[in-house]
C-alpha cells in the first residue's frame, strides 16, 4: 500500500513523460576505420551510428508500442508557400534594404486558408540567410501595415524603407528563390555488395546482384526503360543509353525518386574503379548499401566509400529464415538529427512498412544534409548572389516618379485605390494573376511542382487525429483539466463535470469563478486559483468528498462554502505552478505581484497505513499544506514552471519569465540566474516547458515566434550551469502560439485558428491543421480543445452511434474538409469539445488507473486508499475505435483458442484458485490451460483499466460471476500488483 501510494499514478508519469525525451534515439557519433584485406587503415570518419539498439525501451510487451513518428518533416505541402499561396493570385511584393545595407524581399498575400473560410495573411521574407515565412490573422476592423509585418519578423530598422514592386516578372524570380530550398524530387544511390567485401572498387564491380537483391529492387520501385522517358530522371541519360538502358523509379507521397543502382549503370571490364558508376552514386547525397552474408561477417562502414559529397548511408540486410530486413543507417557527423528513429530490434518482417518507413527516413536525410555547413553556406551564396542581382535590375524601376503606385511605400497591405487610379489597378491585377497562373501550369507540367502534394498526407490515421467529446458545448470555457477520462471544466456558468457522451453534471455555482486547476488523482486533490485581483486565492479540495457529493446529488457548492479550503498566505496571487513530479512530496509555488510562496504537502507514512485512519482525514486537506518560505523578484513573473533537480535536496530551481528574460529561480536560496534574455522590442511570454533528458532537465522556453531550448546542468559549487552549449537548439513557429504542448515526439503549437505540429528533437515542421475559432481546454494528460463546426438545423437527431467520418462531430486530419468549417448560410455556429487522446501521439497503449468519476460502480473501496473501483466490462470507458481495434485484433486468435465456450462456474473456480494463491505466494503460481490463455498484447492497457487490489475483492467477483450464468462467458480480469494475471 505504500508504495502503491508513494509513486505517481500512471496518468501522471504519462503527463511527465510528455516532456521526456532521449537523442540517443538517433544513434551516437563514432569513430569508423576502414581497413584493407591485409589490415592497412584506408580511411576514417566520424559518423553518428543508428542500430535501434541505444537508449531505446524495451520494456513494452510486444503488441502495445506503435510507431507514430514515421513523417516526412518539413513538407512541402506545408512549407513550399509561394507556390502555394501566392503564385496565380493577387498579392504584393517589396523590396528594401535593412539597417547593414543587404537587400531583401517580403511578399504579402491574403489567402483563405486551406478552404476553411479563415483569411489570414502569409508573408514570406528573403534575406541572404534564408528564407523566414510567418502566417497573421485576419481583423475587418485593424489595418496591417508592411511595417507592422516586417516587425513580427524582427525586422525593425530600415537602409532604405520597403518599396512595392508592381511588374508580373517578379513572380518568376521570387519562385526561382523559393526552389533554392531544395528539390521536390530525389535521387538515391543503390549499391550493392557481396559477402566480404570490404572495399569500393570491389562493390562496384559487381555486375549483377542476387536473387534477394532483386526482390529489394522490386520492392523499392518499377524498373523503367530509361530511352523516352519523360518523368523526372534523376541526373541519368533519357535519349541516347549512356547511363544504362533501365532503372528504378517510383513516386512516394508526392515525390518522384529515382535511384542509382548500381548493377544497371554501365559496367567496364578494363576500368576497376567503374569511373561511371561512381559518378552517379558518389554524387548522390544518400545511398543505400545492400550487403549480403550473415550478420558475423564483415560490416560496411562509411569510410569504405570514397565519397566527399555523400553524407548518409543505410545499410540493408536481408534474412532469408524469416524473411525480414535489417536496417542501420551511418550519418556525417555535421548532419543535424532526423526521424524516424530506428525500432529496436531494427528488423522489419512487414516489407512494406520497410518500404516506408525506409523512403521516409532517405527523404528527411537529405533534408537535413542539405542543413549542414558544406551545402547551406553554398545555399546562402547563391541565395544572396540571385537577391542582390534581383534588387539591381528593381533598382531603376523603384526611383522613377512617374508611377504613382509607387508612393505606397507602408500603406495598406490590401488598399483600396483612388478612383482615378482604379481601372488601371484592375487591368495591372489582371495581368499579374494571368502571368502567375501561366507560370503555375508550367512549373507543374515540368514536373517541379508540389501541388499534387496537397493530399499526399491525408491517405492514413495521423496520431494527432482528434475525436468528439463533447457536441454542441454551449458555455464559455475559463480553465479545465483532465480527470480520469472526464473533464472538470470551470465555465461562466459554473464549474463542470463532463464525459463522453453523458450530460454534464455541476459541481460548483458560478460564483465560484476558478481561472486555473490541477487535478492531482493519485493524491486526491483539487488545486485551483479562484477569483482575481485582490479576491484571488489557492484552493484545495479532495477529490473523494467531491465524487461522494456528486454521487449523493448534494446541493451545489459556492464560493462561499469554501472558506475552510484556502490555502494561507495565498490571498491576491495571479499564478501559481506544482511541480511535474511528485512521487515524495508536492511543490506548489504561487506567485503574488513580486513574491513567490513556496509551499509544499508531504505524505505521512503513519496516516496512510489503514483505510481507517484514510476515511477519518477531515473534508479539507489544508492542514496537509505547510508554508516554507518566500521568495522575492524584481517583477511579477509571467510564466513559471518549476524544475526538478538530480536529487532533490536544495537543488530544485523555479524557472520565471519577466520583462525580457528567463531567470532560473533556487528554491532554497531564493537566488536567480539568468537562463535568457530576449533580443526583441516587444516580448510575449508563451510557456517554459520542462523536459528530462535522459534524466537531465531542461527547458523548452517559448515567446513570440521562437522555441529556445536550454539544458540545465547540475549544480556546480551551489549554482546551476546555465551557458549555452552545444544541445540547445531552438526553431521558429509559422504563427505567434498562445500555448504550447509538448507530447514528445511531438510539440504543438495552438494558435486562434490552427495547430502547428513539430517534433521536439529538431523543430521540423510535421503537419499543420486548421481549426476555425480554436481554444486548447486541458492538456494534461489527453489534449482537450474547443473548436467551431457547422452543424446544420437538421442534425440535432442523428446519434452518435449513426456519425461517420464524415459526420462534422468526427475530425480526421485525411479528410477534406480537414476540420469543421465555419457556418454558411442555413445553418448556426456551435463550439464542440475535442479530444487528442496522447496515446496516439506517444505511441503506446496508455493505462486509466482512475476511472471516471461519473462512471457506474460495481465494487466501491475507499478511493482514498489508493485503490480504484472495478466496473463493469460495459463502463471500461473504451471508444468505439477502441472497442473495434481491441476486436479485431483478438477474433481469430480467441476462436483458435476455444472450440466450445468456457462455463462462467469453471472461470469463477479458477478466480477464487488464483486469489487463494495470491494471498499465499508459497502456493506457486496457477497453471491456466490453453482455454485461460490470454493474448497478452493484444489486450494490455486496456484490461489495467480495471483493478483488483485484495484476494477479498476476487472472491467478490467470483461469487458474482457464479450467480450470473446468462453473462458474457468472458470477463476480464487483471490483477494489479507485482505481477499481472490476465484471465479470459
Amino acid at each position: 500500500l505504500k508504495k502503491r501510494f508513494y509513486s505517481s499514478s500512471v496518468s501522471e508519469d504519462l503527463g511527465c513523460k510528455r516532456g521526456e525525451f532521449s537523442r540517443k534515439h538517433y544513434g551516437s557519433v563514432e569513430l569508423l576505420i576502414s581497413s584493407d584485406a591485409d589490415g592497412a587503415i584506408q580511411r576514417a570518419g566520424r559518423f553518428r551510428v543508428e542500430n535501434g539498439s541505444s537508449g531505446e525501451n524495451t520494456d513494452y510487451t510486444p503488441g502495445t508500442w506503435h510507431r507514430t513518428d514515421v513523417h516526412l518533416e518539413n513538407p512541402e505541402y506545408h512549407t513550399r508557400w509561394y507556390f502555394k499561396y501566392f503564385l496565380g493570385k493577387v498579392h504584393q511584393n517589396y523590396i528594401g534594404t535593412d539597417a547593414e545595407k543587404n537587400p531583401f524581399f517580403l511578399s504579402v498575400v491574403l489567402s483563405d486558408q486551406n478552404n476553411q473560410r479563415i483569411p489570414q495573411y502569409h508573408s514570406i521574407l528573403w534575406r541572404k540567410t534564408g528564407s523566414q515565412k510567418i502566417c497573421l490573422p485576419y481583423s475587418p476592423t485593424k489595418t496591417l501595415s508592411v511595417k507592422s509585418i516586417l516587425s513580427a519578423m524582427s525586422l525593425d530598422k530600415f537602409e532604405k524603407s520597403p518599396r512595392e514592386i508592381f511588374h508580373p516578372e517578379i513572380q518568376k524570380d521570387l519562385l526561382v528563390l523559393e526552389e533554392q530550398e531544395g528539390s521536390v524530387n530525389f535521387k538515391f544511390g543503390v549499391l550493392y555488395a557481396k559477402d566480404g567485401q570490404l572495399t569500393d572498387d570491389e562493390m562496384f564491380s559487381n555486375e549483377t546482384g542476387s536473387e534477394s537483391f532483386q526482390r529489394f529492387l522490386h520492392l523499392l520501385g518499377e524498373t523503367i526503360t530509361l530511352k523516352g522517358w519523360s518523368g523526372y530522371r534523376g541526373g541519368l541519360d533519357t535519349k541516347n543509353d549512356t547511363t544504362g538502358t533501365c532503372s528504378i523509379y517510383t513516386v512516394f507521397q508526392g515525390h518522384e525518386i529515382m535511384f542509382h543502382v548500381s548493377t544497371m549503370l554501365p559496367y567496364s571490364r578494363d576500368n576497376k574503379q567503374q569511373v561511371e558508376r561512381k559518378r552517379h552514386i558518389g554524387n548522390d547525397i544518400v545511398t543505400i548499401i545492400f550487403q549480403e552474408g550473415e550478420e558475423s561477417s564483415p560490416a560496411f562502414k562509411p569510410s569504405m566509400i570514397r565519397s566527399h559529397f555523400t553524407h548518409i548511408f543505410a545499410l540493408v540486410r536481408y534474412n532469408k529464415q524469416n524473411n525480414s530486413y535489417r536496417l542501420k543507417i551511418f550519418s556525417e557527423e555535421s548532419v543535424p538529427l532526423f526521424g524516424p528513429p530506428l525500432p529496436s530490434p531494427p528488423v522489419f518482417t512487414n516489407h512494406q512498412e520497410f518500404r516506408d518507413f525506409v523512403l521516409v527516413k532517405l527523404i528527411n536525410g537529405e533534408k537535413a544534409t542539405l542543413e549542414t555547413p558544406t551545402f547551406s553556406q553554398k545555399r546562402q551564396r547563391t541565395l544572396d548572389m540571385l537577391i542582390r542581382s534581383l534588387y539591381q535590375d528593381m533598382s531603376p524601376d523603384l526611383h522613377r516618379g512617374n508611377n504613382m503606385l509607387n508612393r505606397r511605400s507602408f500603406s495598406d497591405v490590401l488598399p483600396e485605390s483612388p478612383k482615378s487610379t482604379r481601372k488601371k489597378e484592375e487591368a495591372r491585377q489582371a495581368e499579374f494573376v494571368r502571368l502567375g497562373q501561366a507560370l503555375k501550369l508550367k512549373t507543374t507540367v515540368k514536373g517541379d511542382t508540389t501541388a499534387n502534394l496537397a493530399t499526399a498526407g491525408f491517405c492514413k490515421k495521423e496520431p494527432w487525429e482528434s475525436q468528439s467529446f463533447c457536441s454542441n458545448f454551449p458555455h464559455e470555457v475559463v480553465c479545465a483539466d483532465s480527470w480520469g477520462q472526464s473533464l472538470l471544466v470551470s465555465t461562466d456558468a459554473g464549474i463542470l463535470l463532463i464525459d463522453d457522451g453523458r450530460p454534464s453534471i455541476p459541481v460548483f455555482d458560478k460564483t465560484l469563478q476558478i481561472k486555473q486547476m490541477n487535478v492531482l488523482e493519485a493524491l486526491d486533490l483539487l488545486i485551483a486559483r479562484t477569483d482575481k485581483g485582490k479576491d484571488s486565492r489557492i484552493l484545495v479540495f479532495r477529490l473523494s468528498a467531491i465524487q461522494k457529493a456528486i454521487e449523493t446529488k448534494k446541493m451545489l457548492r459556492s464560493k462561499y462554502d469554501c472558506r475552510e479550503n484556502k490555502l494561507e498566505r495565498t490571498k491576491g496571487c495571479h499564478l501559481y505552478a506544482i511541480n511535474t513530479h511528485h512521487g515524495r512530496e508536492l511543490r506548489i509555488v504561487v506567485a503574488i505581484r513580486n513574491k513567490l510562496l513556496l509551499v509544499t504537502k508531504k505524505y505521512n507514512s503513519l496516516s496512510i497505513l489503514t483505510s481507517t485512519s484514510l476515511l477519518s482525514s477531515p473534508e479539507s486537506p489544508v492542514e496537509e499544506f505547510q508554508y516554507i518560505r518566500e521568495i522575492c523578484l524584481s517583477d511579477p513573473p509571467v510564466v513559471m514552471t518549476l524544475v526538478d533537480g538530480p536529487t532533490g535536496d536544495s537543488d530544485n530551481m523555479i524557472c520565471v519569465a519577466y520583462r525580457h528574460q528567463f531567470d532560473l529561480v533556487n528554491e532554497s536560496t531564493g537566488e536567480s540566474y539568468r537562463l535568457h534574455h530576449v533580443e526583441t522590442n516587444r516580448v510575449n511570454f508563451v510557456a517554459a516547458i520542462d523536459v528530462y533528458e535522459d534524466g537531465e532537465a531542461g527547458l523548452l522556453l517559448c515567446y513570440n515566434c521562437i522555441c529556445q531550448y536550454r539544458k540545465v546542468y547540475p549544480f556546480s559549487g551551489g549554482s546551476p550551469l546555465v551557458q549555452p552549449s552545444a544541445y540547445d537548439f531552438h526553431f521558429s513557429w509559422n504563427q505567434v502560439p498562445y500555448a504550447v504542448v509538448c507530447a514528445f515526439p511531438y510539440v504543438l503549437a495552438f494558435t486562434t485558428d490552427s495547430i502547428e505540429i513539430r517534433l521536439v528533437v529538431n523543430g521540423n515542421l510535421v503537419h499543420t491543421a486548421v481549426v476555425p475559432e480554436l481554444q486548447l481546454v486541458a492538456s494534461r494528460s489527453d489534449i482537450y480543445f474547443k473548436a467551431t463546426a457547422a452543424v446544420s438545423e437538421s442534425s440535432d437527431s442523428i446519434s452518435k452511434e449513426t456519425s461517420s467520418k464524415s459526420s462534422p462531430q468526427t475530425l480526421r486530419a485525411y479528410e477534406n474538409p480537414e476540420f469543421p468549417l465555419p457556418s454558411v448560410e442555413g445553418e448556426f455556429p456551435c463550439k464542440n469539445l475535442y479530444k487528442i487522446p496522447l496515446s496516439n501521439l506517444v505511441g503506446r497503449s496508455i493505462e486509466r488507473p482512475l476511472k471516471s468519476p461519473l462512471a457506474p460502480k460495481v465494487i466501491t473501496p475507499t478511493t482514498l486508499s489508493g485503490f480504484t473501483s472495478l466496473p463493469a466490462m460495459h463502463s471500461l470507458s473504451l471508444s468505439r475505435m477502441e472497442i473495434k481495434e481491441i476486436a479485431s485484433r483478438t477474433r481469430k486468435e480467441l476462436l483458435g483458442l476455444l472450440d466450445e465456450p468456457v462455463p462462467k462456474t469453471e472461470c469463477a473456480q479458477k478466480l477464487k484458485k488464483v486469489s487463494r494463491r495470491q494471498s499465499d505466494p508459497k502456493q506457486g503460481a496457477v497453471r491456466l490451460s490453453s482455454s485461460d490463455r490470454i493474448i497478452s498484447s493484444s489486450f494490455e492497457g486496456y484490461s489495467e483499466r480495471c483493478h483488483l487490489s485484495t484476494s477479498s475483492d476476487l472472491d467478490t467477483v467470483a461469487n458474482r460471476e457464479e450467480s450470473s450464468p446468462s453473462s458474457s462467458p468472458f470477463q476480464l480480469i487483471s490483477l494489479y500488483d507485482e505481477d499481472i494475471i490476465d484471465l479470459k
